[in-house]
């Protein structure tokens, strides 16, 4: 029997740091919402792949005309992202050993050849892999006043991005662990880690912006743009 994929976007934020009226992942870059362009980039890399959205209970601002997947369900979002994840891992009739691959939702300048790196590194690494990219800056330990206290090694340091990918059974484990030991954790891998494992980190492009201030949204047109061109 071959094993299912299953794609899950955290999509119940509310994006307070944009200081919109709406969540971030429904404002519009080139006529199209964030999620939409999302759900897009996913579906061309994975066609066949079963989405499950996670939206708040009280969203109205979601149509299901931007979903380009055949099978898709919606769940309800949580509290924090790993309760959303969580939700969604319940929810689903999967396999013990099938893949099962988060992504921001307000990532949506990732690209095919990513996606791709990502899942094949996810199915052949038994602790999962994650997109990251190695930390080029100097980095800075701050105090309370934020004045500049240190510099720290930058050796060995990566950004976390999304997509992250990971057996169905290993990663409900990981979150159940972490909601039991009330643990917040912020992306998956963090949680798989808890358990003293160790997922390979697969490095990503620069240009997978996540959307999180209000001067991102030009900046994430503009990356899709040049993508496109």
């Amino acid at each position: 029997m071959s094993n299912s994929l299953w794609l899950i976007v955290p999509a119940a934020g509310q994006g307070k740091r944009m200081g919109a009226d709406k969540p971030k992942q429904y404002l519009t870059i080139a006529e199209r919402s964030i999620l939409a362009h999302t759900l897009h980039r996913l579906n061309a890399a994975f066609p066949k792949a079963q989405l499950v959205l996670c939206l708040d209970s009280d969203d109205h601002w979601f149509d299901p005309a931007w979903v380009p997947f055949t099978h898709w369900q919606r769940v309800t979002g949580g509290a924090e992202r790993m309760d959303s994840v969580l939700n969604a891992l319940q929810a689903i009739p999967a396999h013990a050993s099938d893949l099962v691959i988060v992504h921001d939702v307000a990532r949506p300048c990732i690209t095919s050849a990513d996606l791709q790196a990502l899942y094949k590194a996810a199915s052949e690494h038994p602790d999962g892999a994650l997109l990251a990219m190695p930390v080029a800056d100097t980095m800075k330990r701050a105090n309370a006043e934020q004045l500049s206290m240190a510099t720290e090694p930058r050796d060995g340091l990566w950004h976390a991005l999304t997509p992250q990918g990971f057996r169905y059974d290993l990663l409900r484990t990981a979150l159940e662990h972490a909601v039991e030991t009330r643990c917040v954790v912020t992306d998956e891998a963090s949680a798989v880690e808890a358990l003293g494992k160790a997922p390979r980190l697969v490095s990503g492009r620069r240009d997978n912006l996540k959307v999180t201030h209000p001067d991102d949204l030009a900046l994430t047109a503009a990356i899709m743009a040049s993508q496109s061109a």
